[in-house]
């Protein structure tokens, strides 16, 4: 049968103690317990003796001489063990681009327009499935769909909305393109049946 390991006391001298005398005036005993100078400094410790470090800690309040508006903050930046936080979502800007973001389980809102979006692209002429692709559109499809889809896209995507990003920038130029074809082969189907 194993032995259980001895748990240490809570009034158990310090391990890491210097091995020097108590630092209460007028003690000879040995400092084995530390107890934190002040709020401001509490790596550095005092040396007491059992005795002296008991009463030291039965007058120690951390909060002495802070107002409630203070101490509300010194207990709010322990939550966050004193690190900087920010509101969720406002360093990252934007982070998460919808092109990005799968979902293949279909949970978010888009899903089944996604879904949608893909069953009808193998319903596409082959020319136009990249362009289609690349607007995140469906075939068969109207003018009217077409240049709302390409409004929302060119609004999201201009340099003056993504401050100058050169990615965004030519993702807008691949989105004019395609807007280009697919306007064209619109077009064209229209007057044919005219």
């Amino acid at each position: 049968m194993k032995s259980r390991t001895a748990r240490v006391r809570a009034y158990a001298p310090d391990p890491d103690a210097p091995g020097q005398a108590c630092d209460a005036p007028g003690c000879d005993g040995a400092g084995h317990y530390r107890a934190p100078k002040s709020r401001e400094s509490l790596r550095e410790y005092w040396w007491f003796c059992l005795n002296h470090v008991r009463q030291y800690n039965s007058g120690w309040d951390y909060y002495r001489g802070m107002s409630p508006g203070e101490i509300e903050t010194e207990i709010r930046s322990d939550t966050s063990w004193q690190r900087p936080t920010w509101p969720l979502g406002s360093l990252g800007g934007n982070f998460l681009q919808d092109e990005r973001l799968l979902d293949p389980m279909e949970l978010l809102a888009e899903g089944k327009l996604r879904r949608k979006e893909r069953d009808s692209y193998h319903r596409a002429p082959a020319e136009l499935r990249e362009p289609l692709s690349h607007l995140a559109l469906g075939w068969p499809l109207t003018l009217a769909e077409l240049k709302t889809r390409y409004k929302e896209l060119a609004k999201k995507l201009h340099p003056d909305a993504n401050g100058g990003n050169r990615e965004a920038e030519d993702k807008l130029k691949t989105i004019n393109a395609a807007y280009a074809t697919l306007r064209r082969k619109l077009a064209s189907e229209v007057t044919a049946h005219a």
